[in-house]
């Protein structure tokens, strides 16, 4: 590289790609760089739980000799990336954020990283996730917690895929995989500044990765750009023997759209549901997206969102993915190792043992009922008439990490209010990602969500890429100083 050639931490998927191609860049050099900032910032950032160094650098030496040899596998080969740590992968322990599995070693990658590698990516290593998935703030009790690195003083990260969100934004991964069963793809994009995809139960395989609920789990990348996320995410979707959620569903490309603009989309904002109770300085941010998309051309108008209204009115829909996890993790609840769990997450788990069996059905099938009901052209909510809906992706920025662990009872409050905007989209199937939007007056990022329908990936990031190319906010980075 030249001496004023950005520095390769900060280029994104494209600028690799194209550096490798013009031969200005390889796979190794790339790899190593990034080993080499994990090494130097990982003891502060606790990013990742685990570095795969031997695998990282067999991966890339392969991808440069095909490269060399003319064998390209297109547009992710030797492309460093990290998954979140519940993604098994091969001789690797899958802890889920927690001791208890430390000896739970992986015979086999997963679907997921196992199509990655056959895109030629290479794999970085592990990162911290909240305990076994379960939690919005990002923060772990028992193996740590990512920091936040817009502040100096440890801020929550977003959850559960916090390593992920923490190692793209500082530049020590171009992409992370991650999982959202109520936002944990999206929260951690929105409070760290980077792009996060949720993709349609369906259309990326689970297998391979540690459930919290089987219902809900979804497979996503974070990354700095839209088109990034769009190009993992065509790697790793389709239809997998060991998941049957997956089939029948017909691969798309998601590139296709990217740059088609919004120019006479039409362009919902929940005003009710995901605004109220929003901090201020965020729902203005996504009102001031909105406004640049009616710029583009997008018919934005305000709609009501009657089946939203519902599942927030509906209680004991927030103990549905709690009683799916404790049909995994009961037992450590019942012989003596909930001691051994971090506390806000064994308090989570024993709320689900609320929800009855005719509870659990019945909300099973009220999911199924509103989405159907979605498909309605006699609803104003419904997908026919309209392309995307607009809201803040979390209901309030980064706080500090002490703010949370005040009392129990703050950290519950708290922590429901990151992942109340996203589980909608989860409970109603929606596709959608998260893309910053601007910053809070204490320098902390905001995110804008964009919703679309079941399966509707291409329309959300087709409306993410107009509004990213027409703003300025993925250039921000962190200033690192307070590691000093």
């Amino acid at each position: 590289m030249s001496e004023n050639a950005t520095p390769i931490h900060e280029l994104n998927i494209g600028e690799l790609g194209r550096a490798y191609r013009d031969g200005s860049l390889g796979p190794i050099a790339v790899t190593e760089a990034l080993l080499d900032r994990i090494e130097r910032l990982n003891p502060a950032l606790h990013a990742f739980v685990r570095v795969t160094r031997e695998r990282a650098l067999g991966e890339a030496a392969a991808a440069e000799i095909a490269l060399r040899a003319g064998q390209d596998r297109g547009p992710l080969h030797g492309i460093p990336y990290a998954v979140k740590d519940i993604y098994d992968v091969r001789g690797e322990p899958t802890m889920a954020g927690t001791r208890l599995l430390a000896d739970n070693v992986a015979a086999e990658d997963c679907t997921a990283v196992a199509k990655l590698s056959r895109a030629g990516m290479v794999l970085l290593g592990k990162t911290h996730t909240v305990q076994l998935a379960l939690g919005g703030s990002g923060i772990n009790h028992d193996l740590g917690t990512p920091h936040n690195p817009w502040h100096r003083i440890p801020h929550t990260p977003g959850g559960s895929s916090s390593g992920s969100g923490v190692a793209v934004t500082t530049g020590l991964a171009p992409a992370a995989l991650g999982s959202d069963t109520g936002g944990s793809v999206r929260i951690p994009a929105a409070l760290n500044g980077c792009v996060g995809l949720k993709t349609t139960v369906g259309r990326i395989s689970r297998h391979g990765v540690y459930p919290l609920s089987w219902t809900l789990d979804s497979v996503g990348p974070l990354t700095r750009t839209v088109e990034d996320a769009a190009l993992v995410y065509d790697a790793m979707q389709g239809e997998d023997p060991h998941d049957d959620t997956t089939h029948g569903v017909a691969p798309h490309d998601p590139t296709a759209g990217l740059g088609l603009g919004v120019d006479g989309l039409r362009i919902g904002i929940g005003e009710t549901v995901f605004f109220e109770g929003a901090d201020a300085e965020l729902a203005a941010a996504a009102r001031k997206a909105a406004e640049v998309l009616a710029g583009l051309g997008a018919r934005v108008e305000s709609v009501e969102l009657p089946a939203v209204e519902r599942l927030m009115a509906e209680d004991n829909r927030r103990l549905f993915t709690l009683a799916e996890s404790l049909a995994h993790h009961r037992e450590w609840l019942a012989d003596g190792r909930r001691g051994q769990m971090d506390w806000a997450v064994a308090q989570r788990l024993e709320t689900g043992l609320a929800l009855s069996a005719t509870d659990y059905f019945r909300l099973t099938r009220m999911f199924a009922e509103e989405r159907a009901g979605m498909d309605d052209p006699r609803r104003p909510d419904s997908w026919h008439h309209l392309d995307a809906i607009l809201a803040p992706t979390s209901a309030q920025p980064s706080l500090p990490v002490e703010t949370l662990d005040a009392s129990p009872e703050a950290f519950a409050e708290m922590s429901g209010l990151y992942a109340r905007n996203t589980s909608f989209g989860n409970a109603l199937g929606w596709s959608g990602i998260s893309v910053p939007c601007g910053f809070t007056s204490q320098g902390l990022p905001i995110g804008l969500l964009i919703n679309a329908a079941p399966f509707g990936e291409a329309m959300a990031l087709r409306v993410a890429n107009a509004y990213q190319g027409a703003t300025e906010w993925r250039n921000h980075r962190p200033g690192l100083e307070w590691m000093e």
